[in-house]
């Protein structure tokens, strides 16, 4: 059984997704052993509680310093011992400590075909913002191991996604959401609590 942590910032949809592929039996073998949030307004929280999963608030406001909240951020998660942390959505950095103990056991999902739009700033309606500046006819969702680097881990899947006419960043999200980000994560969920992927030489190969 993959004992899994999910964190999230907002809304909770990638969550919903994976706890919807949990009930409807397309991810297996895993178990979500609490939902961490550093917004304590989150609906994903919400979303946890309904599901009865542990729901955890930790920001980095609650702290002293950036610091402090890293090495209490790191001591959670050691003290939940996952073998896989999932960011759905989580505007948070992780530390590098953290990276470090859980090498190669935290995905990431971000909304762009990486290498567009990622790295330093570009999170949430942001990307689709400057995807639609920039006049990109295709777009899509990735997910990835996560590194010391931003956006630069190991890419598990990609998932195209058209970009059409009129479309404004709320609806582009929505439709990457839609049609990229519910399936991949999922599907990336199920494939590592069934041993169908591994990194070799940095990149991830399928069992």
């Amino acid at each position: 059984m993959l004992k899994t942590v999910v964190c999230v910032s907002g809304g909770g949809t990638n969550l919903q997704a994976i706890l919807d592929a949990i009930d409807s039996g397309k991810i297996t073998n895993t178990e979500i052993l609490a939902v961490i949030s550093n917004n304590a307004g989150a609906k994903a929280l919400e979303r946890a509680e309904r599901h009865g999963i542990p729901g955890i608030c930790m920001s980095p406001k609650s702290f002293a310093d950036r610091e402090a909240f890293n090495e209490a951020f790191t001591a959670k998660m050691e003290e939940l011992s996952p073998d896989l942390v999932v960011l759905a959505g989580f505007l948070v950095r992780i530390p590098e400590q953290m990276v470090s103990k859980f090498s190669g056991r935290i995905i990431n999902i971000h909304p762009s075909l990486i290498p567009s739009f990622c790295g330093v700033g570009y999170y949430g309606l942001k990307v689709h913002e400057k995807a639609l500046e920039r006049g990109v006819k295709v777009t899509g969702a990735t997910v990835h191991f996560v590194n010391e680097g931003m956006d630069e881990g190991p890419i598990i899947a990609q998932k195209a996604v058209a970009v059409e006419q009129g479309d404004t960043p709320e609806i582009l999200q929505r439709r990457v959401m839609e049609q990229a980000e519910w399936i991949l994560l999922p599907q990336a969920i199920d494939d590592i609590a069934n041993g169908r992927l591994e990194i070799v030489d940095g990149h991830v190969r399928r069992v």
